[in-house]
């Protein structure tokens, strides 16, 4: 229990002192897992995009934040179908992800695992401190809008407005 409490004291949900604008090599070449068991990279994934406008959703389906953001993050990609949804998955086994998918009716979306666990490139590189997380991609594939921790910030809404003009 004392153990429990000093973990959960020392972490929060901190805005990151460098909003960053760009992802790194490092960040980029982040591999991660699809529902067929591929790897790919975060790079080829923004590149198969590029040209959209892309909204990385960081969950976990342990994460009770993330449940219970769910209903107004898909109010948010209602309101934007020209909006490419990304839901990256921070669950600690391959199992719990895909049920967590199952069970949340998410397995028509565009899902990756990172099956290397929270620590890594990719998210040691957007100083990954709390989740859900949501970060806003431009259509070159930079980065538009670098933190948000719930759909409901307005922030995200006039972000993918004013990159649709």
């Amino acid at each position: 229990m004392f153990a429990l409490l000093i973990f959960a004291w020392g972490v929060s949900q901190q805005v990151p002192k460098v909003l960053k604008t760009k992802f790194s090599k490092e960040a980029l070449a982040q591999k991660v897992t699809d529902i067929n068991g591929k790897t790919i990279s975060i790079s080829k994934i923004l590149d198969q995009n590029k040209g959209k406008i892309v909204v990385i959703d960081l969950w976990a389906s342990w994460c009770r934040d993330c449940l219970k953001a769910m209903p107004k993050a898909k109010e948010l990609e209602d309101k934007n179908p020209n909006v490419k949804f990304i839901f990256l998955s921070l669950d600690r086994n391959e199992e719990a992800w895909k049920k967590g998918l199952e069970k949340h009716e998410m397995t028509q979306k565009e899902n990756y695992w990172f099956h290397v666990g929270w620590k890594n490139d990719f998210n040691n590189y957007i100083d990954l401190n709390w989740i859900p997380r949501y970060l806003i991609v431009n259509q070159k594939s930079g980065i538009a809008k670098y933190y948000a921790i719930s759909p409901e910030d307005p922030e995200i809404q006039k972000t993918i407005d004013e990159l649709s003009k």
